[in-house]
């Protein structure tokens, strides 16, 4: 087996994806094996360039690639003085000397990228970014069109799909230039997912040139390969935070009312699952967040209607243990009485000259509402067909909305959650949840390892215990119930502070009418001072010290409970646990987890990045090219080089052409590794 080295150089570097998949590439024609060689890339961030050195197995250089004009409107001012603009005799230092074969280019694509609005990327700031794209392509030309022999063989030009639209006059121009330098050039968008085989549907612009008369066989596609899921790839890697997978491996701190949205995110879908919410004065009206389910294990405890109750003590009372039982027939029970509801195919009872919903069940659930989705207002769902669309056609005339259920494969809504066995869109700089579905189910949850757990429970589930320390961090314990019938002068009836009490009678008791006042002075007036949560059931503020505990101390006779206020603020940064309501854990991809579904790292293996920030670690492999979609690319380019140097005149291909030649050419075999 003879060896032929192909080498390749990297513009516009990264952390090194690129060149690390091109280094594993493989290509075999006949008796003649390929064996690719990085020798060189070039980067403005000094972070990415270690990465580089690490990652592609041989020193980048720091460089930055700007004209004078372009520094000036990007950074706002003038460069320092040791500054000098890159010209080609500095990427020719940066190849150590050497003329590659194939040149990477992978410019910045913030000015083109969807997550820019319009108007940002068309200020001075961004057009300076994207002209990076014409000057990298001109300076890498200029570099070796002097070489004995001659210029590069094969280009690559990687960017985000938005180039062809919001850079098409770049394009333009950078197709006259390799045209002029004698290259055949083509347009595609390719999936880098599917040309790697990842857990990811990335989609990008590549731009490939052929030098037509150093390389006259077709270049041909690489072979596309199905997307995996992302429990294919994640499943064999350690639980978040487990120490033996290294700081990259952590849980990330989310803001708090991230971490709530998440929550209700539901598995597979994205940020449009909250619009299902109901909200009643801006908060949720059938959820709380409660202690988890452990807390339910003391005093006060609660026993789950399937669960067997524990020894039976002499002194069974609900402060001594899990003794109560949440039932869960007693909605059938209430559905009998007051303000009962009856089922649609059930008969009614007898109808007395008060029915009245609070007299009996004379209320019916009618399952038929929604035919009235045809009416005003109306909604058709997508496989119905529509009615006549008449001039008057407003929302209000008849059911011209169409529910569109098309929305979960949404690629850039916030605060999506993919399922376990799903595939997920591109890894971006802005990996955290509140920018793209960057979460995922896993149900791989088998306890708790982190400190902050808060579960989501349903309104209609049971409370956990009932403790003496009732803040705002030990749950939502008491319940609006909204059955209440409307009259509050039943017995034992309490009348509101504003509000005068009724004929008192000489049998006046607790039990025979609403003779107790609720009074709202009790925790203001100064009159009132001994008063002042002296009495039972005191709750002590979080700042103020505990009086002497005596023997006998109990929640019901003195001041023993504490008011906890430490419930995280909406902004604040923590690390928590969401057991979600389909029983998985909803969680952000870890920093290694994202470098995995970009090819970048084994699952097995550790992967270090230079400095200390997750924020900067995830740009970078955000924007870095997967090493397997570059695998692969490397092997297609590589099987015709092959090909020409070899001499072979005919070959059959089953994968599309990638660039025609200008005069009759070769077709490229398969190669072996696909």
């Amino acid at each position: 087996m003879n060896i032929a080295e192909i080498k390749h150089f990297h513009l516009f570097c990264g952390l090194g994806g690129g060149a690390k998949g091109f280094n594993e590439g493989e290509a075999r024609v006949g008796n003649l094996q390929a064996r690719f060689r990085c020798i060189g890339g070039v980067d403005v961030d000094r972070a990415a360039i270690a990465d580089f050195g690490r990652l592609a197995g041989v020193p980048g250089t720091c460089l930055d690639m700007f004209d004078r004009e372009q520094y000036l409107a990007f950074h706002g001012h003038e460069p320092p003085a040791d500054w000098r603009e890159a010209g080609p005799d500095a990427i020719r230092r940066a190849a150590g000397g050497e003329r590659p074969h194939i040149v990477f280019l992978s410019a910045p694509c913030k000015g083109f990228s969807g997550l820019l609005s319009e108007t940002r990327s068309k200020t001075g700031k961004y057009q300076a970014l994207n002209r990076l794209t014409l000057r990298g392509v001109w300076l890498m030309l200029e570099a070796w069109a002097d070489h004995d022999d001659g210029p590069p063989e094969l280009i690559v030009f990687e960017n985000v799909p938005r180039i062809a639209t919001r850079g098409r006059h770049l394009l333009d121009q950078i197709g006259a230039l390799l045209r002029s330098y004698g290259y055949a050039v083509a347009e595609t968008t390719h999936d880098c997912g599917e040309l790697g085989g990842l857990a990811q549907s990335r989609k990008r612009f590549l731009l490939v040139a052929r030098h037509t008369a150093k390389v006259p066989p077709y270049l041909y596609e690489p072979r596309k390969r199905p997307l995996r899921a992302v429990g294919d790839v994640l499943g064999p890697m350690p639980m978040p935070g487990h120490p033996a997978a290294g700081p990259m491996h952590r849980m990330p701190a989310l803001q708090w009312r991230t971490w709530l949205r998440l929550a209700f995110v539901e598995a597979g879908s994205d940020w449009r699952s909250l619009n299902r919410l109901r909200v009643v004065d801006g908060q949720l009206a059938d959820y709380g967040i409660v202690p988890a389910a452990a807390w339910q294990d003391g005093a006060l405890g609660v026993l789950p209607w399937t669960d067997p109750a524990g020894v039976v003590t002499g002194n069974a009372g609900p402060t001594c243990g899990r003794f109560s039982v949440a039932d869960p027939r007693i909605e059938d029970r209430l559905r009998s009485n007051a303000l009962g509801v009856m089922g649609f195919e059930e008969p009614a009872g007898t109808i007395t000259s008060r029915g009245f919903p609070f007299n009996g069940r004379f209320s019916v659930a009618d399952p038929r509402g929604l035919d009235l989705r045809t009416g005003a207002f109306g909604v058709r769902t997508w496989k119905s067909p529509t009615g006549t669309v008449a001039g008057e056609s407003f929302p209000t005339n008849g059911a011209f909305a169409v529910a569109d259920p098309r929305f979960v494969g949404h690629e850039y809504g916030q605060y999506g959650v993919r399922s376990w066995d799903q595939s997920m869109g591109a890894v971006s700089g802005q990996s955290a949840p509140g920018g793209g579905p960057y979460a995922v189910a896993d149900p791989r949850f088998d306890g708790v390892r982190h400190n902050n757990v808060f579960r989501v429970v349903r309104f209609g589930e049971t409370s956990p215990a009932v403790t003496g320390g009732g803040g705002p961090s030990a749950g939502s314990s008491a319940l609006a119930d909204p059955r209440m019938p409307a009259s509050s002068f039943g017995k034992y009836g309490v009348t509101d502070f504003g509000d005068p009490a009724g004929t008192v009678i000489s049998g006046s008791t607790t039990g025979q009418g609403a003779f107790a006042v609720a009074d709202p002075r009790m925790w203001g007036g100064q009159e009132r001072v001994h008063y002042n949560g002296g009495g039972h059931f005191g709750v002590l503020p979080w700042d103020a010290t505990a009086g002497a505990v005596s023997a006998s101390a109990g929640a019901d006779n003195g001041r023993w409970s504490v008011a906890d206020p430490r419930m995280p603020e909406p902004r604040q940064n923590l690390v928590a646990v969401i057991q979600a309501l389909d029983g998985t854990w909803h969680r952000p991809f870890t920093t290694l987890e994202l470098a995995a579904l970009q090819g970048l790292v084994d699952v097995e293996e550790q992967l270090e990045l230079d400095g200390l920030s997750d924020m900067h670690w995830r740009e970078r492999i955000g924007n870095a090219v997967p090493p397997p979609a570059a695998r692969a690319i490397a092997g297609a380019m590589g099987q015709v080089l092959l090909l020409t140097w070899s001499g072979e005149t005919f070959a059959m291909g089953n994968t599309p052409i990638w660039v025609q030649p200008l005069v009759a050419g070769l077709m490229a075999a398969e190669a072996p590794y696909a």
